[in-house]
């Protein structure tokens, strides 16, 4: 008997390989104890929020004895809280961004969901660079989109514009990108974001209708070394941004993130609009009150990102000592080094899971031959880590017969 729909069948027999592992760790826990296993698989920020939140979150609970004090408000958000959050993306996208460009959403994957709901046509592509977010594919699958990917340069990871170019075709209606990125921590420069730019200026005046770029920026406060990220706004009119509050203010539970338009996009407005009745027609209706409000109070704060550059000098160092190859992060809270000795990425996953150590393969991000690590734990936890590691290189090694 048919339950459920055959593409949803499909993903469910995949599964999603951080989940997978996810929960092959809490098996390992259980048999190994908590301290014995090294779980780099999720994405998930362990750092309290700031401050601002908490004394935000009190001065809401002494303000609920009021008549819709946490009620429906309009769908694109609280209008105070589009102005505030709208003055901040300007300053930093170097736009002149204002409220009516700003649709608050039920986090980075609500924006997306809902762009893709308002501008997809059954059929139409979505390319991105590979390595990439798992759920790009099934966000643009809602929809009837087809996602198309171009692999990135080996262990540089920038994205190959050649590879871009011949990859779009008349159904292309949107390229997204990812920076800083997700599985690899590579900051995209302003260079490669204008030739991307302009690549998708040639190909919509030859097709005759605009392909979109969508910069997707979670990670854009946690970059190491000096780098910065580049503001896209300025670099093509039809560029949308979203970003979403939970690693910043460590708010992923709380599912609060937004939708930016260009406010040089003709008929920006039109979109604005068709984003705002698709944000509530999909079911979000708007974004969570309560996150809302706290993103407001909080969002010149920010978590302590020398807390997680600590935790990645602390891989690199185990790496370095198992001698496994990597590029190192420029920003976000991963690595993805080269599964070693040409092994399959899969099996040397095992091979750490073996060893108590908890990673995803680059198979999961359409990159085969690496794997993911997620180093948003403890310090700790890394350097304890470090044995474990050695100790699948060397059944790798061993494996290859080298």
């Amino acid at each position: 008997m048919q339950v459920v729909s055959p593409s949803i069948a499909s993903q469910m027999a995949g599964g999603s390989w951080i989940r997978r592992m996810f929960e092959a760790g809490i098996e390992l826990k259980r048999q190994h104890g908590a301290e014995r296993v090294f779980d780099f698989s999720l994405g998930n920020p362990d750092l309290p929020p700031p401050a601002a939140v908490q004394a935000a979150l009190r001065a809401i609970a002494d303000d609920l004895d009021r008549p819709m004090a946490l009620g429906y408000m309009p769908n694109a958000g609280y209008p105070e809280v589009r102005a505030r959050l709208a003055a901040h993306l300007a300053a930093e996208q170097a736009s002149p961004v204002r409220a009516e460009h700003v649709v608050l959403t039920c986090g980075a994957a609500g924006a997306i969901n809902a762009f893709f709901r308002a501008v997809l046509s059954p059929g139409d592509e979505v390319l991105c660079p590979a390595p990439y977010f798992v759920e790009y594919g099934a966000y643009a699958g809602n929809f009837g989109g087809v996602l198309k990917t171009v692999p990135s340069r080996r262990l540089t990871f920038e994205p190959d514009l050649a590879g871009l170019a011949a990859a779009l075709t008349p159904r292309t209606r949107a390229v997204i990108v990812n920076s800083p990125n997700n599985p690899t921590g590579v900051v995209y420069g302003a260079e490669v974001l204008r030739g991307i730019a302009a690549l998708l200026e040639k190909h919509s005046a030859a097709v005759g209708r605009p392909v979109y770029l969508i910069s997707d920026e979670p990670y854009r406060f946690l970059t190491y070394d000096g780098v910065t990220v580049p503001p896209i706004l300025p670099l093509y009119a039809f560029s949308v941004v979203v970003g979403s509050f939970s690693k910043n203010l460590s708010l992923a539970g709380e599912r609060v993130g937004y939708f930016l338009a260009n406010p040089a996009m003709p008929e920006v407005d039109q979109l604005m609009a068709a984003v705002t009745m698709t944000n509530r027609m999909l079911g979000f209706v708007n974004a969570p009150a309560l996150g809302q409000r706290l993103m407001a109070a909080a969002l010149e704060s920010g978590v302590d990102v020398g807390v997680y550059r600590g935790r990645r000098d602390a891989m690199a160092r185990v790496l370095d000592a198992a001698g496994l190859r990597y590029c190192l992060p420029q920003g976000a809270f991963y690595m993805f080094p080269e599964a070693p000795y040409g092994l399959d990425d899969k099996a040397f996953v095992d091979l750490l899971l073996e060893q108590r150590v908890l990673a995803v393969p680059g198979t999961g991000f359409g990159y085969p031959g690496f794997f993911r690590l997620a180093f948003c734990v403890d310090e700790a936890v890394i350097e304890r880590s470090a044995e474990s590691f050695r100790a699948a290189v060397a059944a790798a090694k061993a494996q290859a017969g080298r």
